[in-house]
């Protein structure tokens, strides 16, 4: 069954729908960042963000290689994502995201990357260091690392050689993301994580779950990959809620429909069950495009709601970034309409 939205002429806070307590994002990177801004606006009493901790790019990557420290960079995000909005929430924004110039050793880290990995030496966690950067911050709620170690990434893909069939491994989040090949699977390593416990209990805690967007195999499927979170997403009574990608990544994800966005988390973690999946209406108006995008979901036991959830720029073009005030209407009709199943 599909269902239909439109967003609301009233703000989100004048909506009569029932809103969760406690919502637990799973993600990274720009599009775990659009998701806090709108799980702000939602305004539950806790907010969760549970961040992948593979990258090994940049600032984030040449910390893990000269420290052996989780990569930093999207928990920095995360966390600028949470205190845009508290008092003096800009200044603290712009300082953890303020990243060195010049030519020198400090020439391309993020200040926010450095002060995470100084609090985890002072304070002995990253969990520590982040929750205690986050009360310093005013931030409105918990960055959570998935794990306590850094991952790494690696795929399968295809369309490297002259022979499609031939499969490569491709290593790294960051070769992943900029393959020119097709990206058929990928595994993390190691392959058994122990998962962070504050992970586990922020999803068994939740009232409402939320998978995606964001770059699909280096930011979203890396959670699904951990088998502790896998059990805790079966366990937990909250709904679950995959929010599609608005348009297809060049690299991992280049030509990728909505409904193969689907099909790939299936593959990847065969007994995930969701309970909707969230697409934006505009990107995907071809009734039978919706067809084949509900179907993929029924795979997961999710239903299919269609919102207008994409941004706009300056000149009243959209974009292919959620908007968070538009992507929080969407996730409370969803989450009403999953409490009434």
């Amino acid at each position: 069954m599909t269902t239909f939205f439109d967003a609301p002429n009233d703000t989100p806070e004048e909506a009569p729908l029932e809103r969760p307590r406690v919502i637990t994002s799973l993600g990274g990177g720009h599009g775990l960042f659009q998701t806090l801004r709108a799980a702000q606006i939602c305004s539950p009493t806790t907010i969760n963000a549970v961040v992948t901790v593979a990258d090994d790019g940049g600032s984030s990557g040449r910390i893990r290689r000269e420290l052996g420290q989780i990569p930093p960079g999207d928990l920095r995000m995360a966390l600028a994502a949470l205190i845009a909005d508290a008092e003096e929430g800009g200044l603290w924004e712009n300082l953890l995201q303020h990243r060195f110039g010049g030519h020198g050793a400090l020439a391309g880290h993020a200040l926010g990357n450095l002060v995470i990995v100084a609090l985890t030496d002072i304070l002995g966690t990253s969990q520590h260091a982040l929750d205690q950067i986050a009360q310093l911050a005013g931030a409105k709620g918990r960055i959570i690392p998935v794990c306590a170690e850094p991952l790494d990434l690696e795929a399968e893909v295809s369309g490297l050689d002259s022979d499609a069939r031939v499969m490569r491994q491709v290593r790294g989040q960051v070769a992943v993301a900029a393959t020119p090949g097709q990206v058929r699977r990928v595994r993390i390593i190691p392959d058994n994580p122990e998962p962070n416990p504050a992970a586990i209990e922020a999803i068994l805690d939740a009232d409402l779950v939320t998978l995606g967007p964001g770059s699909w195999f280096s930011s979203v499927i890396p959670h699904i990959l951990v088998p502790g979170i896998v059990d805790a997403l079966a366990q937990t009574k909250a709904t679950k809620t995959v929010v599609l990608n608005l348009t297809s990544e060049p690299g991992e994800t280049a030509g990728f429909s909505a409904e193969r966005h689907i099909h790939v988390l299936r593959q990847h973690a065969r007994n995930l069950q969701v309970d909707q999946v969230i697409v934006d209406a505009k990107t995907l108006s071809s009734q039978t495009e919706r067809n084949h995008v509900e179907r993929a979901a029924r795979t997961l036991g999710a239903e299919v709601s269609f919102h207008d959830v994409q941004a706009e720029d300056g000149r009243g073009r959209f974009t292919s970034i959620h908007d968070p005030a538009k992507l929080c209407a969407a996730l409370l009709a969803s989450f009403a309409g999953a409490r009434k199943r």
